[in-house]
């Protein structure tokens, strides 16, 4: 880290100030995006995210994505506890010891700095340090997003208007054939006819499906496009055979992602490769922006009580972070909780 830090002292010091204003920066964005998330719940039930904690052989249960969360955690720790370390030697706070942690299928990074002279280092000093690692992570994966945008796999991800800037959208999702005695062959639908809407939500991907929440037994308005022509059908909604709850308009659709890279100058063959750069970025941004919830094992934690450290007594301050660890944990745990009311404990 001494040999790093030499030759990139200039760019380091950048990046440690940057480092605390980002931490201010990805607290108040993970705030924003849980607490609007539970008000989309109520208000907008098509737009709520779902969240769940990946757990190997819990929530990821298929080969593949085990493998790329096994590949990833290792990749985005070692940005995140080297950051941290960095920076801390660039403090003149002296690293007494660091490593990571494996057990089973879980990881965990740490970089220790010495107590002594990290409590008696400036506040300023303090809070660069801790804002380092998530802010690696999230600049790591503003990088890795760049490439990415050259990738059709990535349009699952990116939100408009970035998405209709750097990719051509598809007219829909074509229909491939039609299930027998479903409500799409008694409404009409056939096979190539291309779907753009269902109950008013526009659908570019397979996707987008996820948002329709379809009902057994209701009438869904499906716009499809047909010979250059825009057409409605009232479909109704059958059971699945896999879950009587969820509804089906009735179809077999194409589940490949039709999305054309505006920026197609890097050739992407193997899909492995696109999909394992895809979670690298889905973990390093999501890894950087939770770490800095103010929570007692994470570096928000740390950010907050470094803040009011010593401005009030040592009695207000635990008083005063144990009401923020639990505001910001049952924010959390609504979060999940709600995504559990939706569909259940789902799996990747």
């Amino acid at each position: 880290l001494t040999k790093v830090l030499g030759r990139t002292r200039r760019g380091i010091k950048v990046f440690a100030d940057v480092s605390v204003v980002a931490g201010f920066l990805m607290m108040g964005f993970a705030f924003w995006f849980l607490i609007s998330n539970v008000s989309k719940f109520f208000v907008a039930p098509s737009e709520f995210s779902q969240l769940t904690v990946l757990i190997p052989g819990i929530t990821l249960t298929s080969s593949s994505s085990i493998l790329y969360f096994l590949l990833s955690i290792p990749v985005v720790l070692v940005i995140h506890e080297g950051a941290h370390g960095i920076v801390a030697t660039l403090e003149k706070i002296k690293i007494k010891t660091g490593g990571f942690a494996i057990f089973i299928a879980m990881f965990a990074g740490f970089v220790e700095p010495d107590e002594e002279e990290f409590n008696k280092a400036k506040k300023i000093s303090k809070l660069r340090v801790i804002g380092a690692g998530a802010t690696s992570n999230v600049i790591f994966a503003f990088a890795l997003g760049l490439i990415l945008l050259t990738n059709p796999f990535f349009a699952m991800i990116v939100p408009e208007p970035l998405l209709s800037v750097f990719y051509d959208l598809p007219d829909g999702v074509t229909v491939l054939s039609i299930i027998p005695d479903s409500g799409a062959e008694k409404a009409g639908l056939l096979a190539n006819d291309i779907i753009t809407s269902i109950n008013g939500v526009q659908i570019l991907s397979p996707l987008d499906f996820q948002k329709t929440d379809l009902i057994p037994g209701d009438i869904a308005q499906v716009s499809i496009l047909r010979d250059g022509q825009i057409l409605q059908f009232p479909v109704e909604v059958i059971p699945s055979p896999d879950d009587p709850q969820k509804g089906l308009i009735g179809i077999i659709r194409d589940n490949s992602f039709a999305y054309k890279p505006v920026l197609n100058f890097i050739e992407w063959k193997d899909p492995g490769v696109s999909m394992f750069l895809l979670w690298l970025w889905m973990i390093s941004f999501f890894i950087g922006i939770i770490n800095m919830l103010p929570l007692p094992i994470l570096d928000g934690g740390k950010f907050i009580h470094t803040i009011i450290d010593k401005k009030i007594s040592d009695k207000a301050v635990n008083i005063t972070m144990w009401g923020i660890y639990a505001f910001t944990f049952g924010l959390f745990g609504l979060n999940i909780a709600l995504s559990y009311m939706k569909s259940g404990w789902f799996t990747i």
